[in-house]
Formats: C-alpha cells, sequence, structure tokens
C-alpha cells in the first residue's frame, strides 16, 4: 500500500497514514493493535471502501468470519463492481464455509477485473481443493500469464498438472519456480513427488547449494532435505537419504511438535464414547458414501483409484467434510468431540449423516456414489453406525515398516503430524490397528479390512472382494484402474496412472540402518 495507491483517492492524509499504520501491524501478526488503528481509520472515513476493507481484512484474521462478510458487503454497497472488494469477500465467504458463494465470488471478480491475479489464484487454489482440476489449470494458467514471476500460482499449476496425470508440464511449471527462487521448497517438493521423474545430479548439485545458504527460511529447507532424501534413496544411497530424512523431521518436529499425550487421551475417550450409540433411524442413510481410510501411504490412493474405474463410483479424494461436520456441531454445542458423544440422540446423528451427505452432494451428481479417503476419517469410524449406518468403510493396510518408513520420508503439509518422529509413528499406528479392531467388532458389516500386498498378490481376486464389500457389481474397468483419466490429488498421483508392481517397496533395501524403526514397530509403547 502507497499513498498513491488509487484505492485511496478520497482520504485525508491522516487516516491513510493510520491505515499505512493498521496494515503493517495486520502484516505482521500484531492482530489487536491493527484492530483499534483500522477502526480508528473506518471511524475517521466511514463512506470510503477501504478502511472497511482492510479492517475485514484483520477481522478474517481474526477467525471471525461473519464480522469479515458483514464489513465486506458494507464496503460493496458504496462501490459495487469493485473487483477487489468482490475478491476478498469470496475469501471471507469460503473462510466461512460457503464454498459455493466463494467460487462466484471470485469468478465474479474476474469477470470485473480481468487482471486481478488474486482472483484467478484464488479461484484456481480453490477449485482445486474442490476437485475440479480441468478449470483449476485454466484458472492458474491466467494468473501465471498474469504475474510470471509469482511463486505461489506457478507452484500450485503445477500440483494441478501433477493431479491431471500431466506430469511433464508439472515439472516444467516447478522448474519455471526455481528459476525465480532456487530454494523454492514447495517446488522442490512437487519434483520430487513425480514419482516417474526422477531427480537427476545436476538437481542434487542445486539442492545441496541451497541447502548451504544461511538465509533460507525452515520451511524450505525442510522441503528441500526431503527432496534430497528422496534423490539419494532413488540412487540407492540409503545413508545418505536416510540422514536427509532424519534432518528434515527433526527441524519439523521442533517447529510443530506433535503430542502423544492428546492422541492417547483422545483414543481412548472415543472408543469409550462409541461403545454404545443409539439405534439409527434409517439404517440406509449414507449408502451413496464409501469411505477409505486408514494410514497414509498404506495404499489408499490404489484402492479409491480401483473404485473410482467402476461406472458407479465417483473418486473424490480427501474430503475435509466429515471433520467439518463434526467440528462445527463441536462449536455449536460448546464442548469438544469426542466428549459431546455420549449426549448425541438418533435425531443429532441422523441430522449430522445428512449434513455431510449434502456437503458432499456435488459428487454424485455424475455418479450414484463417491469415496471419501481423507485417511484422518478412521478417527471417526466409531460413530458412523449411528450417523452414516448405510455407509461402507474400507480399512487399507500394508506392511507396518513399508508403511512406517514411507510416513517418515514423506513431506505432510498438515503440521503438527505424528510421522515427523519414528516412535510417534509407531505409537499412532498401533493406535489406529487398535481402535480399527474394536470398530470393526462393532460394525462387522460395514468396516472392511484389506491388505495392499494381498491385492499385489491376487489382484483380480481381491478387487473381485474390494467391489463385493462395497456392494458393487464386477466391472472389467476396476481390472485397468491405471487408465482412468481422474484427478488425483495425492502424492501417489504417478503411481496409481501405472498397472500394479511388486516392486514398490523401499524400507527393505535399508537393512540394519531402519533397524530402529522396526523395534519401535515390534514393541510401540502402550496406548
Amino acid at each position: 500500500m502507497s499513498a498513491s495507491d488509487p484505492r485511496l483517492a478520497g482520504l485525508a492524509p491522516e487516516v491513510i497514514a493510520t491505515l499505512h499504520a493498521g496494515a503493517r501491524a495486520l502484516r505482521d501478526g500484531r492482530l489487536p493493535q491493527a484492530l483499534t488503528l483500522l477502526h480508528d481509520a473506518q471511524r475517521q472515513a466511514p463512506q470510503h471502501p477501504e478502511p472497511l476493507r482492510y479492517l475485514a481484512l484483520a477481522q478474517l484474521q481474526g477467525r471471525r468470519t461473519e464480522a469479515a462478510v458483514a464489513l465486506l458487503r458494507q464496503a460493496l454497497g458504496l462501490t459495487p463492481d469493485d473487483a477487489q472488494l468482490h475478491s476478498d469477500l469470496a475469501a471471507a465467504l469460503a473462510a466461512s464455509g460457503d464454498a459455493e458463494a466463494a467460487l462466484a465470488g471470485w469468478r465474479h471478480a474476474a469477470a470485473l477485473d480481468p487482471a486481478l491475479v488474486s482472483a484467478w489464484f484464488n479461484l484456481g487454489r480453490n477449485l482445486q481443493q474442490q476437485g475440479d482440476t480441468a478449470e483449476a489449470i485454466v484458472a492458474l494458467e491466467r494468473a501465471c500469464a498474469l504475474a510470471p514471476q509469482a511463486l505461489p500460482p506457478r507452484v500450485l499449476l503445477g500440483d494441478a498438472l501433477v493431479h491431471a496425470g500431466r506430469f511433464a508440464e508439472a515439472a516444467g511449471h516447478y522448474r519455471a519456480a526455481l528459476a525465480v527462487h532456487p530454494a523454492c521448497g514447495d517446488a522442490w517438493r512437487g519434483l520430487s513427488n513425480i514419482k516417474t521423474m526422477p531427480l537427476d545430479e545436476a538437481d542434487a548439485v542445486a539442492l545441496r547449494a541451497q541447502l548451504q545458504r544461511a538465509d533460507v527460511v525452515a520451511s524450505d529447507r525442510i522441503a528441500m532435505l526431503y527432496a534430497l532424501g528422496k534423490l539419494e534413496e532413488d540412487r540407492d544411497r540409503h545413508a545418505e537419504a536416510l540422514a536427509a530424512f532424519s534432518a528434515a523431521n527433526a527441524q519439523q518436529k521442533a517447529l510443530t511438535p506433535w503430542s502423544a499425550d492428546a492422541f492417547r487421551a483422545y483414543m481412548q475417550q472415543a472408543l469409550a464414547a462409541t461403545a454404545t450409540l443409539p439405534a439409527p433411524l434409517d439404517p440406509r442413510l449414507g449408502e451413496e458414501v464409501i469411505f477409505i481410510v486408514g494410514l497414509p501411504r498404506s495404499g489408499s490412493t490404489l484402492f479409491e483409484q480401483i473404485l473410482a474405474a467402476h461406472p458407479q463410483v465417483e473418486g473424490a479424494s480427501e474430503l475435509p467434510d466429515l471433520g467439518i461436520v463434526i467440528q462445527q456441531e463441536s462449536r455449536r454445542r460448546g464442548v469438544p468431540y469426542p466428549q459431546w458423544i455420549a449426549q448425541a440422540s438418533a435425531g443429532d446423528w441422523h441430522r449430522l449423516g445428512r449434513e455431510y451427505l449434502a456437503r458432499t452432494a456435488r459428487w454424485r451428481q455424475r455418479r450414484p456414489r463417491h469415496t471419501d479417503k481423507q485417511p484422518d476419517n478412521w478417527k471417526h469410524a466409531g460413530i458412523l453406525r449411528a450417523m452414516l449406518p448405510g455407509a461402507t468403510i474400507i480399512e487399507t493396510r500394508r506392511d507396518p515398516l513399508e508403511t512406517a518408513w514411507s510416513c517418515f520420508k514423506q513431506p505432510f503439509y498438515s503440521q503438527p503430524h505424528f510421522a515427523n518422529d519414528m516412535a510417534d509413528i509407531a505409537l499412532y499406528m498401533q493406535g489406529c490397528a487398535h481402535a480399527m479392531q474394536q470398530w470393526r467388532v462393532r460394525d462387522p458389516a460395514r468396516i472392511r479390512l484389506h491388505v495392499y500386498e494381498d491385492l499385489l498378490a491376487t489382484p483380480e481376486a481381491r478387487i473381485r472382494a474390494l467391489l463385493a464389500d462395497c456392494g458393487l457389481p464386477f466391472d472389467p474397468a476396476c481390472l485397468d484402474f491405471h487408465r482412468a483419466g481422474r484427478s488425483v490429488r495425492t502424492a501417489s498421483a504417478a503411481q496409481v496412472r501405472q498397472p500394479l508392481r511388486a516392486d514398490t517397496a523401499r524400507a527393505l533395501a535399508y537393512g540394519l540402518l531402519l533397524e530402529p524403526l522396526l523395534t519401535l514397530l515390534q514393541a510401540p509403547p502402550p496406548l
């Protein structure tokens, strides 16, 4: 923001000074001071939209989305065709959970001002999050054309192209980002995740050079260490790979420590609270849904790809909706989950199930059923027999050492994360297996276990069993799952576009180097 900014036209110098001070406080994370200054600016110029806009941005940073929406609507009442205001309103609507209205807002902003980069970028980012990869690519290409040196649109376009299976194009955009900023961790992360296009010696030299720099921010350094670890593993330099992955995880854990005690407490509460649930009002509610749950890196993307090849199933990937419905109910009750489970009636569970189905209805527009493969949904598997009793739950498992090692070397966006420490991985895996076993006993007709190695050993037999467990007739297209053209929005996007391979295991090649991890898995700490 500068005094010559046309958006500030008509404001007195003293108001501009107050607005500048408020904007700086907001940028620096000093929210209370920012709110005070921006309120002052708005009171001094109540009929100007810019103080209202900045005050709304501050409210949004403070997670007061309703206040932000109201302020931006007030500003639009003053200047109805302001593209930036429409774009900011869309961001506030997205934060409030109204995804469709947000997308409409960004589209309108881009139509009002086709040169507004933020509108195209946010439109593309949110379309991608909703699985509309083709349209997201168009929007992000527009953002990159308007701002060719900007890193976020370039990297996100690379991600979208990976999800669409256009790996060479994606790599080109990641490398374009690195040409602008050679230490761009997200670009290195993207390149490293294209498993079918391994990094080369020139990349090794570049990574090591960037890691020597003292001015690299922590997030970029961590991402580059993960990429270096993957590069070294691909070259069978296992000691060097382990050292890079260990350094990345240690630095990430120091920034965002994961609480083993909180996890233990959660598991004890969830298992106790779900022991007795009311009989559902409609036992068939949720028949449209196939949940794929379990640990990350356990083959869940592969199982979803097989199901999504079926003409009756839409592969929706990792949906946030179940968690959002539960969070909203916790806020409504003023009690954290799972502490309110015992107080929920059959009517409450029916209402929550219908909310989930309403939120995910768009995934059933083309096909009658959809998958939801958010791995963390295993934590809620115990309530589904009351909330969505007709849903199918497929738990996926893979060799424990292979799963644990794959988690340890995978950079996860969501932090804090159990995968940053080998002892935490062992605890988490034990907790998941223990809880799912109890919930499977309580709901044996709906919770089915499928093992990755069994699928590799007898593909057709296990695919037939998977379809039968989901109540689906056999379809030969499921045997050719790798030919499906759907968007795949996980780190396994490249692998699931190839036929089944028995040579994907990596942990055994490390031999005694992974003995500490194997020991933890064989004798994990008690829950």
